[in-house]
């Protein structure tokens, strides 16, 4: 996989993406593989925001039930079951353990009877994901000790699942689309439509492949055009930014951003998944990687997406609420190993509530909307349902288009699983020939999980960075800039 930066001007395309998340990687995976011509940018690097910021579940989305979205939960689980399929090395089945406690038969007989409508709705799940059942008090205490109070009435068990890293997850996605002759590239920023009597053409870009920071001079970005017969911006929390930019004026669907925070400490269950629903919220306890990853806060967001951080405030309150629910975890701050924070954009419904507001996706053509013939958007969704959205958008791409295209075959391709050599070193030749990965974050945030767990070793940045040194030319100033770049990551915000 190849930065096509000389494809963009000498090409004409179907489809112009914006926005390498997931959803603009399964949308390039899906047009592609159906024969269309397609462009995909991505102004940083990708999966590098809210698909990556997340935690790590597919799922079907137990709570929704709570607001009767019989059909978003359906199509959640739908799409569980096809990610296990087209992806078993990265998508594996966690058990969750749901304490009750103190709550009565009424408490008890409320949660069976959403779980049993999760198991049918589920019905296609597989001899891997078995339906839920009850484990007594002493039961749930032996396989789980954290649960351990007296008050513990016991816990019903149930199976979702989890990414081993969405970030490679994602990635594969484009690769794939790569595969089928996609011409894919980060580090490259839309700037602006091109409009010619309503109609828009594609995009102005610039590339913005990264200079040293620190003041290092580098010659300006080159800008140039994309030809599209259609745009399609899937741009996250950023799309209405970018739309409002684009239309000069704010776009008629709007977005709410919501933040949740999450934080890595040392394992504190193995098996099991924990999660507790609250008068104010819910949090999961999710065993990842040999760790244990808390999450989620779920709060209104009003600032630059860009912006978005964890401030130790972020994480006092949130181990206060987690630590008042289940004492037993005894978070500290001393305990933390890692932290992020991510935005999901939401449609927003008026409400400002951005903890019951609905999951479900849009896909808005603006040539009704706005007068921009050609110019589509995709908003809200989650990680899970980003595979069925699109094969919406294509569907619908493919109509304004009058093109005759294959069957999407998305749902049973199995996509490639990307595998790397060892020692690191050469693993790191591979993931900047193969890969686009152009920063030391690039390499150990998201095409290796070196960066994941917290500060790696001054040894191990020594060794990716001179790696990346001679296969990338970078000067010795550079090397020690990218370096200092990553501290970032591991600082909390005012």
């Amino acid at each position: 996989m190849r930065r096509a930066i000389d494809r963009f001007p000498n090409e004409s395309f179907d489809v112009l993406i914006v926005g390498g998340g997931i959803t603009g990687a399964c949308v390039a995976r899906d047009a592609a593989r159906r024969g269309l011509k397609v462009a995909l940018v991505e102004r940083g690097d990708f999966a590098s925001a809210t698909s990556a910021h997340n935690s790590k579940l597919i799922h079907g989305g137990l709570r929704y039930l709570r607001n009767f979205e019989l059909g978003l939960v359906r199509e959640s689980l739908r799409e569980r079951r096809i990610w296990q399929r087209i992806a078993p090395h990265l998508v594996s089945p966690l058990p969750f353990l749901v304490p009750l406690y103190g709550g009565g038969f009424k408490a008890r007989a409320t949660l069976s009877a959403g779980l049993t409508l999760y198991d049918l709705l589920s019905f296609d799940r597989g001899r891997v994901m078995p339906g839920h059942s009850w484990l007594s008090a002493d039961e749930a205490r032996r396989r789980e000790p954290l649960l351990d109070s007296p008050d513990l009435d016991g816990a019903f068990c149930y199976h979702d699942a989890q990414m081993a890293s969405p970030e490679r997850l994602a990635l594969e996605c484009l690769a794939d689309a790569d595969a089928q002759g996609a011409a894919i590239a980060n580090y490259v920023a839309a700037e602006r439509l091109l409009v010619r009597d309503g109609k828009v053409e594609g995009c102005t870009v610039r590339d913005t492949t990264p200079a040293a920071s620190g003041g290092m001079a580098r010659e300006p970005a080159s800008s140039f055009d994309i030809r599209a017969k259609t745009t399609l911006v899937a741009a996250g929390p950023w799309a209405d930014i970018f739309l409002a930019q684009a239309l000069g004026h704010p776009s008629s669907h709007k977005l709410m951003r919501s933040k949740g925070i999450h934080v890595l400490v040392p394992a504190m269950t193995h098996k099991f998944a924990l999660t507790m629903a609250t008068a104010h919220g819910h949090f999961f306890v999710l065993p990842w990687r040999g760790h244990t990853l808390l999450g989620t806060t779920d709060t209104a967001f009003t600032g630059n997406p860009d912006d978005v951080g964890v401030s130790e405030t972020d994480i006092a309150d949130f181990f206060a609420f987690i630590n008042k629910h289940l004492p037993n975890a005894r978070l500290a701050r001393d305990k933390v190993e890692f932290f992020y924070a991510g935005l999901r954009p939401l449609v927003d419904d008026g409400s400002g509530d951005t903890y019951d507001a609905s999951r479900k996706s849009e896909l808005i053509d603006h040539g009704k909307d706005d007068g921009l013939d050609g110019l589509f958007s995709a908003i809200g969704g989650k990680w899970t349902t980003s595979r069925h959205l699109a094969e919406t958008v294509v569907d619908r791409l493919a109509e304004k288009l009058d093109a005759t295209t294959q069957a999407c075959d998305t749902a049973t391709a199995m996509l490639p699983g990307l595998r790397h050599p060892e020692p690191l070193e050469a693993r790191v030749h591979t993931v900047i020939r193969d890969e686009m990965a152009l920063t030391l974050e690039d390499v150990v945030m998201r095409r290796t999980e070196l960066g994941q767990f917290g500060p790696p070793p001054q040894a191990t940045l020594d060794t990716v960075s001179r790696a990346m040194a001679q296969d990338l030319g970078w000067s010795e100033e550079r090397r020690q800039s990218e370096i200092a770049a990553l501290a970032h990551l591991y600082e909390t915000r005012p």
